[in-house]
């Protein structure tokens, strides 16, 4: 499950309590990524803000299915098979295409993303790339180029958002050896219109 202590749905109490009902699955699952915060479950509520913010909200304007495959791009990038497993199984679930889902895959791994995206979408993967690999090369011109793509300035805030978060929650997981054990892979809080909902399904 993890290297550090966790506290399970049926033992929690208080404040962690009140956060697992709220970001439960079905039966009562709670997720090994969000199981690590419940020594500190203030760290919980804030990654589940973030989250949702970054990946479910209809505020976003990207399609949802690139903001999850950028999540799994960076995951892949970083080496941390958890998040890749578990948004890889939500970016097919987003697809409703297997053999579309596969050659996404294909592209990652062969780090050939032009072959699967658009000239457009294929900058934006370069961008999370260099922020994820090589952020102190980052420069104007990246974020110029993006534009000149046709990114408005919102949807690069996005790319950013969403590329930072995983690199987050990457370091997060692996630094605490949390693994897939007992998850339910691609469950994620699917009301975009309520930001307030962490309800997995």
């Amino acid at each position: 499950m993890s290297w550090i202590e966790t506290i399970n749905y049926d033992a929690a109490k208080g404040k962690l309590k009140s956060l697992y009902k709220r970001v439960k699955g079905p039966d009562n699952n709670v997720d090994n990524v969000l199981m690590i915060h419940s020594l500190r479950p203030h760290t919980l509520e804030g990654h589940m803000v973030l989250y949702k913010a970054v990946l479910h909200h209809s505020a976003n304007t990207l399609p949802k299915w690139y903001l999850e495959a950028l999540g799994v791009y960076v995951s892949y990038l970083n080496n941390c098979s958890y998040c890749f497993d578990h948004h890889f199984a939500g970016l097919t679930r987003l697809l409703n295409d297997e053999d579309k889902a596969a050659q996404f895959s294909e592209a990652v791994k062969h780090d050939r993303l032009d072959s699967f995206f658009d000239k457009k979408y294929a900058q934006g993967a370069a961008y999370a790339k260099k922020l994820t690999l090589s952020v102190q090369s980052i420069v104007k011109e990246d974020f110029d180029t993006l534009s000149k793509v046709g990114f408005t300035q919102g949807e690069i805030l996005e790319i950013n958002q969403v590329s930072s978060y995983f690199n987050y929650v990457n370091r997060s997981v692996i630094g605490l050896g949390a693994s897939t054990t007992g998850d339910i892979l691609g469950l994620s809080p699917n009301k975009s219109d309520d930001p307030d909902n962490w309800g997995h399904s």
